[in-house]
């Protein structure tokens, strides 16, 4: 259901996700892809090179191998593994890759500076587009629907996400609440009183981590806390390379790149709606009577004051009592 809907996604999007997926095929990419079935010395290049490709394009690759701590023959079979024919292939497949993340970057720079408003909204909304489509391309489909399931079956669903990430964990809580029971948003400004909130967390929860650069240290002990009492883990990140993978096996990951001092959530903020979408298409019945549930409470209780109406002709909804006039009569019948 999870990968027939992101297949749904990508035509209402109208582009070639094939063409897509192999013009992208850059030495990250390449990476990302491998990185998993790599072994440790070749996680350990790829990891160096991933965090400080800047330097690591003018490197030789003995270099390398004696920052990472490995042998130079190990970074040539590293940059042979990823299909390139030597190092020196390596080395200037990542420079092109290096250049162009730079002009990419002083393009945007440039048009923040002197052009107009229109051509910096067209920029950044162009970016968000870009990084949306990256991440349908690069997202296991998998380990969406495993992600579906854990959080429908778990007792209780923990979900932690903090400073520039703490909208979007408002957002997953806010309807996580309306689909089932039991959703526990961890908010909190020490590990100590998250340790708190988290006390009674088993193996029979599970917890959903929401952290991209800079990680949040916060966040990631919450994570070793809930492995460590056994709770299934979910994590909502931006790379394999995320230190946020080292306690889960369940990822979801999502492009958000820094445009200027604003972080870019509307990659994963998708991703999540899309999470809550596939949720409701599970337990259809369930969240029915959820919403219905809580659209008496809403009438009964006037939660929203009718706002939504307009008020010419009505009579100012701050003159009637929170509770409806005729419940509040029969209650007081009832205690006659």
């Amino acid at each position: 259901m999870a990968e027939g809907f992101f297949y749904a996604i990508m035509e209402e999007l109208n582009f070639d996700t094939e063409k897509y997926m192999d013009e992208t095929k850059d030495i990250i990419s390449r990476m990302n892809e491998r990185f998993m079935k790599m072994s440790k010395g070749h996680k350990a290049i790829a990891a160096f090179i991933s965090d400080h490709y800047d330097e690591a394009a003018f490197m030789t690759a003995a270099k390398i191998g004696q920052t990472v701590g490995v042998s130079e023959s190990t970074v040539v079979r590293f940059a042979t593994g990823l299909g390139y024919e030597g190092y020196p292939e390596f080395q200037k497949a990542l420079a092109d890759w290096v250049q162009s993340k730079l002009n990419r970057v002083q393009k945007i720079g440039t048009k923040y500076k002197n052009n107009s408003q229109s051509e910096v909204i067209h920029s950044v909304l162009s970016a968000d587009i870009e990084k949306i489509q990256d991440t349908i391309s690069n997202l296991d489909p998998q380990a969406f629907a495993d992600a579906v399931d854990i959080i429908l079956n778990a007792k209780t669903v923990y979900v932690v996400g903090l400073r520039s990430c703490e909208p979007l964990a408002d957002f997953l809580q806010f309807y996580l609440n309306m689909i089932r029971g039991e959703v526990v948003l961890l908010k909190t400004t020490s590990v100590t009183e998250m340790f708190e909130q988290m006390i009674r967390i088993s193996e029979k929860d599970c917890i959903i981590g929401i952290s991209f650069p800079r990680y949040s240290m916060r966040t990631l002990k919450a994570m070793e806390f809930a492995k460590d009492r056994r709770a299934k883990i979910i994590t909502i990140t931006d790379s394999i390379h995320s230190p946020m993978n080292l306690y889960s096996s369940c990822n979801l990951l999502s492009r958000s790149d820094m445009v200027s001092i604003v972080d870019s959530l509307v990659a994963p903020l998708s991703l999540i709606n899309a999470l809550v979408v596939a949720l409701c298409l599970k337990v259809p019945d369930s969240v029915k009577n959820n919403l219905e549930t809580l659209e008496d409470v809403w009438n009964n209780y006037q939660v929203y004051l009718n706002d939504e109406i307009n008020f010419i002709d009505e009579e100012p909804m701050l003159n009637y009592p929170l509770m409806k006039i005729k419940e509040a009569e029969g209650e007081t019948e009832g205690e006659n």
